[in-house]
């Protein structure tokens, strides 16, 4: 009898190894498709980006009028540097710290994903992190800090992807100017800017190995917010240069006993936040996704905007708990609408909403210019007399401020002294549709509704709405509306290209002077007295029902400013009216702001002309802006053609001449 050498028994089953392999040959036969299936489960709608919205993403970067940076709060960026241009302690600190092997592994580095398993199961928590650097940029361009495992799957598909299609050069470009540093700054360029007032190129060892340790965790190791925390993982980054082979000991240890400090950077100040976040939601809207740096020169001036933000927070401190006023807003522009000067509230820090550009509040009285202006189109003069006594218009009953009644009274002095009966009255002759109409002339865009009472000023308004149609008044055309971008660069300009007005104007001059007799008349002896300068000044008062809003909006020779106070929360101030702080704070600003400091010129205002007080402005504004330039103007000499184009949005090179603000024949540019 022989046994069998080898092979089972017949009729027993298959050895276990045998066995075993067929099981998993089945489970991977089930599990490989059904994984498949799960990941494109999870990818379904995935966008996969093309190279350029990673490599020429838009970077938006302001200046003031004087060309001085102008950085938004929440997003400070400048224009991205090629990674070969940065520092190679740059490089090699985020390199030795983040992906060390970057260059050398694909889109996933599987030894690190297991190297972190490990550490978070032996911390029982995560204390590492597997991504590689293609994966951080994934993340911080597209898909954000969701930690799911459908995101970790588009995160790797998309690395993947971008490593296909993309040089390691140009995703380290992207990930060294996109990857956020604290403070609102993302990117290296702006890092460098914001914490040591340098460019990226200037940084030295310290600065790199801090600025690279903040990536992990920008919050906490902010230099500006904790300093101790920042140079401790400063100096975790110098030993991993060190264990990477990028840094010797010594150099290590001469930059730790040497640890960077943030400094002052020449950033502009707080309160420049609210005009900057204005332009740049317009400037966004407009400019394309891609294509990189767009350099946008504004119209905000820098000394009138530190000068309007100290009125309203000196103004503020000294009577806000006494007249109960929590919030105040400024804006000034010149008369053609370039806004020059716009603040949004007691503190940017504290609150970023904008005061001057989305609080709709009543404008009481303020809206009464409209009124009288519809009143001058259609035949009345300021002479002409109105009945200031009670109106009843189907049941509503207005009131004077103060219960007086004056009778017949001249339109000039029933707008002065903000005569509400008188005004209710006048509107009803000339009709609540030629109201609105004479608003939506003069530029007002708000949604204005069609009663009785519009008349007084109960359709709600923006501060710079409000202030753009009182600049038609002062510039002699309309429509104004309100603007803060004066150039624009790509990266394909070599200079400022101009952004001109498309839209048409027409000439006020029928009205202009009487309009500006009104307003001044308002200064000189009406409710507006607290706003009178040792020159021309004009405005208008406005208060609302309980004391909860109060504006004073107005000119002088070269700027147009509207000032609102009151809450958000619509309390009632302590017997504030337009003619109390609104009119002072406008005076305190407007004196101040036509008297530069010895250290710094004065600002370049428009050609305006004069008005002596008491003077009437009837004779000096008049003129047809559509008219041709009369022959001694209209010459063909040189002139300086970049320094007319700067300072004259309207100059024509052809003729070398101008359009003024006010109205009138063109005139020759003599600068």
């Amino acid at each position: 009898m022989t046994i069998p050498s080898s092979g089972a028994p017949e009729g027993r089953p298959p050895s276990q190894p045998r066995s075993r392999l067929r099981y998993l040959a089945g489970f991977f036969a089930v599990a490989i498709p059904a994984l498949a299936i799960a990941f494109g489960w999870e990818l379904r709608g995935i966008h996969f980006p093309p190279a350029a919205e990673v490599t020429s993403r838009r970077v938006i970067a302001l200046k003031s009028a004087d060309g001085r940076d102008l950085w938004p709060t929440s997003h400070l960026q400048l224009a991205p540097v090629d990674a070969n241009a940065m520092p190679p302690n740059v490089i090699n600190a985020v390199l030795s710290i983040e992906d060390r092997h970057f260059l050398r592994h694909g889109a996933i580095d599987f030894s690190s994903i297991l190297r972190a398993l490990e550490q978070n199961l032996a911390a029982r928590k995560v204390v590492a992190g597997g991504s590689t650097i293609t994966q951080q940029l994934v993340k911080t361009l597209f898909l954000g800090p969701e930690r799911t495992y459908k995101r970790k799957i588009q995160e790797a598909a998309i690395a993947i992807w971008i490593e296909h299609k993309l040089t390691k050069d140009q995703i380290l470009t992207s990930y060294l100017n996109n990857v956020y540093l604290g403070s609102g700054a993302t990117g290296f360029p702006a890092a460098a800017k914001l914490y040591f007032d340098k460019k990226v190129a200037d940084l030295t060892l310290p600065q790199a190995a801090m600025l690279a340790g903040m990536i992990n965790a920008p919050a906490k190791d902010d230099p500006i917010h904790n300093i101790d925390a920042a140079r401790r993982r400063a100096a975790a980054v110098l030993d991993a240069m060190v264990s990477n082979g990028k840094l010797s000991e010594q150099d290590a240890l001469v930059a730790k006993l040497h640890p960077a400090t943030p400094g002052t950077s020449d950033v502009s100040p707080p309160s420049t936040g609210w005009f900057v976040d204005w332009v740049y939601n317009k400037a966004a809207a407009v400019t394309p996704p891609l294509g990189g740096a767009v350099q946008i020169r504004t119209t905000l001036d820098l000394r009138l905007q530190q000068l309007a933000a100290g009125v309203v927070k000196s103004t503020l401190a000294r009577y806000g708990s006494e007249k109960h006023v929590g919030q105040a807003a400024l804006v000034a522009m010149r008369p053609d609408g370039a806004v020059v000067a716009m603040v949004g509230g007691r503190s940017y820090a504290r609150s970023k909403y904008n005061r001057a550009v989305q609080a709709a509040r009543q404008p009481g009285s303020a809206f009464k210019l409209f009124v009288y202006y519809a009143a001058l189109r259609q035949g009345f003069s300021p002479t002409d007399e109105i009945l200031d006594a009670r109106v009843n218009v189907h049941g509503w009953q207005p009131e004077n401020y103060g219960h007086h009644h004056h009778g017949e009274v001249a339109l000039a002095d029933a707008f002065a002294n903000s005569l509400n009966d008188a005004t209710v009255r006048l509107s009803q002759e000339v009709g609540i549709d030629q109201v609105i109409a004479a608003a939506r002339d003069l530029g007002l865009r708000a949604p204005l509704q069609s009663n009785p009472s519009l008349a007084l000023g109960t359709s709600e308004v923006t501060l710079l709405d409000l202030t753009s149609a009182y600049a038609s008044v002062r510039a002699g055309r309309a429509p104004t509306h309100p603007w803060g971008i004066s150039g624009i660069r790509t990266q394909s300009d070599k200079d400022d290209v101009p952004v001109a007005a498309s839209e048409s104007r027409h000439s006020l001059a029928n009205y202009q002077g009487e309009l500006i007799d009104l307003l001044q008349g308002v200064v000189e002896h009406g409710t507006g007295r607290a706003a009178a300068l040792k020159g021309f000044a004009a405005g208008k008062t406005g208060t609302t029902q309980d004391y909860r809003d109060a504006w004073f909006v107005g000119f002088d020779d070269s700027l147009v400013v509207g000032v609102w106070v009151g809450n958000d929360d619509h309390t009632p101030m302590k017997g504030v009216v337009g003619g109390s702080l609104p009119a002072q704070m406008w005076k305190n600003f407007v004196e101040q702001a036509s008297t530069p400091t010895t250290a710094e010129a004065a600002p370049t205002l428009p050609d305006v002309p004069a008005i002596a007080a008491g003077a009437s402005a009837s004779s000096v504004f008049a003129g047809d802006g559509d008219a041709n330039p009369p022959a001694a103007e209209a010459q063909t000499a040189q002139c300086n053609i970049p320094a007319c184009e700067e300072n004259y949005r309207s100059f024509r090179a052809s003729d070398c001449t101008y359009q003024p603000y006010w109205g009138g024949p063109r005139q020759y540019c003599a600068r």
